[in-house]
């Protein structure tokens, strides 16, 4: 039974250690040249597929690639899910509907007519049609990020439409099997489908109500870290074995987990743990799809895999920008969201691959636009580095008088607001006391803290409060450091102080630090990392009690 378990898992384990491995080494070049790590990833699993590469796992090379996929899918629409926010979807909801049904069905439309054009039919052609319609929240969001903008309008935008179409692939996804699956036809296959898919969101909507805060709540008051992972990993698994348990795939219950758990006061805290692993989870799903590459069938179809690169990314960003004008940005923003969102996405990969499996989509056509999906991710960092100079020469060209919808494109989420803010890291007395003054004076905080009755509390009163730990990297993203002016440790424990110190630093090297020890030793090593104020609770309880004690002798002591 041992032997046999080990042959079973000994070709994953094998596979993983390759791929990446050789991500290492693809990714140090694609740093040189500037290019999406992402697709470079997409192009090691091809590489890999067709070189012999995975010659040495013999019969089992196929079910292990199988397995590779659909664990890096899972995955990956976990993250997606926790990153989900309800809170954007009303921020920016006439930009997520207006814009973004507007985008979809336009596109969606265009694809199923250039698709017709070339000689698709049936329900297939409306699977092609949505795929190609949906973007790369990943590439684009990282894009901007690198460009130094995550917080701009056009950024914003495609926040909004990213967020549409993450819905739309939710019901996609649930009537898919019923549109192409054994048995599809007529409405009665899509009411039985959308009608598990909307009992399965509503279980799913019940537990993040009533069943996993309580959960989560008793899981951190145990203060142990491995336990929290440990359980939000354990409810993904649940709950995507009930979407598979109700004959849904079993990414769309990986995401519907991440949701469950995207809303609750201890996201932020999940978002820290998970967020450091994403791009493993990235690396995975984009190295597994590239690992399906037949690159002889991408070959005989070269021609056509460019016509069909161009056509995605000429009319999707005609689109997007043209919705954007609509949307009251200016043309260097509008051509900057539309060259964001030109590609299609993962989820166009997920559906595609999804597709295939169920008889919708041919081999061959699958593999063509999985390679024209690949190389128009390839092409966003170029597309919108190029959207600035491009815009200088189309500015006086008229689009459509843009309505006014710059107030949803601001930041929308309390904490990404802040700016010239102070994070205080725990909030004990000294905490409490530094937050209530910070208050009065009408100085912008974010609090750290990991006890989950003060978290729900600060929670419940309104205050920014992160439930997450102060010394880790993500965390300290989350609450802005890179914008804030002060971060203050008010935790006697130097170690973790320093650590939290190096994160926040990482950031922002000109932010002001503040610091408690309770020893001696604790203050040289606080000095030895350059903390700019120290407060040593041994010396200043004996000032305190020095005078004090005079006091009673009426001697006055100067401070």
């Amino acid at each position: 039974m041992f032997l046999a378990a080990s042959n079973e898992v000994a070709p994953v384990v094998a596979l993983l250690g390759l791929v990446l491995g050789s991500v290492v080494v693809v990714s140090l070049i694609l740093v040189k040249v500037r290019q999406s790590l992402l697709v470079g990833y997409f192009i090691c699993g091809v590489v890999l597929a067709n070189t012999g590469a995975t010659n040495f796992l013999g019969e089992s090379a196929e079910d292990a690639i199988g397995m590779l996929a659909e664990l890096g899918i899972v995955l990956l629409m976990f993250t997606l899910g926790i990153e989900f926010s309800i809170r954007e979807l009303m921020h920016l909801k006439k930009v997520v509907f207006g814009g973004g049904g507007i985008q979809m069905v336009t596109t969606t439309v265009v694809a199923m007519g250039v698709g017709w054009l070339c000689g698709l039919g049936g329900l297939g052609l409306l699977v092609v049609g949505f795929a190609m319609a949906l973007s790369s929240t990943a590439v684009s969001i990282k894009s901007f990020q690198d460009m130094g903008q995550p917080d701009a309008p056009s950024a914003r935008l495609a926040l909004g439409i990213a967020i549409f179409q993450d819905l739309a692939v939710i019901f996609f996804m649930v009537v898919l099997p019923s549109l192409v699956g054994e048995g599809a036809g007529g409405m009665g296959p899509v009411i039985f489908a959308l009608g598990k898919g909307f009992l399965f969101l509503g279980i799913c909507w019940v537990l993040s109500i009533y069943v996993v805060p309580h959960l989560l709540h008793a899981v951190a008051n145990s203060r142990s870290r491995e336990l929290f992972t440990v359980t939000v990993v354990g409810l993904c698994a649940v709950i995507a074995w009930g979407a598979n348990w109700f004959g849904l795939s079993l990414a769309l219950g990986a995401f519907a987990g991440g949701l469950v758990v995207s809303e609750s006061i201890y996201s932020y805290r999940v978002l820290a743990d998970v967020l450091p692993f994403k791009d493993l989870f990235l690396t995975v799903f984009f190295v597994s799809v590239g690992l399906l590459i037949d690159l002889q069938a991408v070959i005989a179809s070269w021609w056509f895999i460019g016509l069909g690169v161009m056509a995605i990314l000429v009319v999707k960003g005609v689109i997007v920008s043209l919705v954007a004008r609509q949307m009251g940005l200016r043309i260097r923003q509008a051509l900057l969201a539309g060259a964001a969102l030109s590609s299609s996405g993962e989820f166009s990969l997920v559906l595609l691959n999804r597709a295939a499996d169920l008889g919708g989509v041919s081999e061959t056509l699958e593999q063509v636009l999985l390679a024209c999906t690949a190389i128009s991710m390839a092409l966003v960092p170029t597309l919108m580095r190029a959207a600035g100079p491009f815009s200088k020469k189309v500015d006086g060209w008229s689009f459509f008088k843009g309505n006014d919808c710059k107030g949803e494109l601001k930041m929308g989420a309390e904490v990404k607001q802040l700016r010239d803010h102070v994070v205080i890291c725990g909030y004990g007395p000294v905490g409490q006391a530094l937050h209530d003054a910070m208050d009065r004076l009408s100085v912008p905080v974010v609090v750290i803290e990991l006890n989950a009755a003060t978290v729900l509390s600060l929670h419940q009163r309104g205050v920014q409060v992160l439930f997450a730990d102060a010394t880790n990297v993500e965390t300290m993203k989350l609450a802005k450091v890179e914008s804030a002016r002060a971060i203050a440790f008010t935790f006697p424990e130097p170690e973790l102080a320093i650590a939290g110190m190096r994160a926040a630093r990482s950031l922002n090297t000109g932010i002001v630090t503040y610091a408690r020890a309770k020893f001696s030793n604790g203050v040289e090593a606080l000095q030895k990392e350059g903390t700019h104020h120290i407060f040593h609770d041994e010396v200043t309880s004996g000032e305190a009690m020095v005078k004090a004690v005079l006091g009673c002798y009426e001697v006055q002591v100067d401070d």
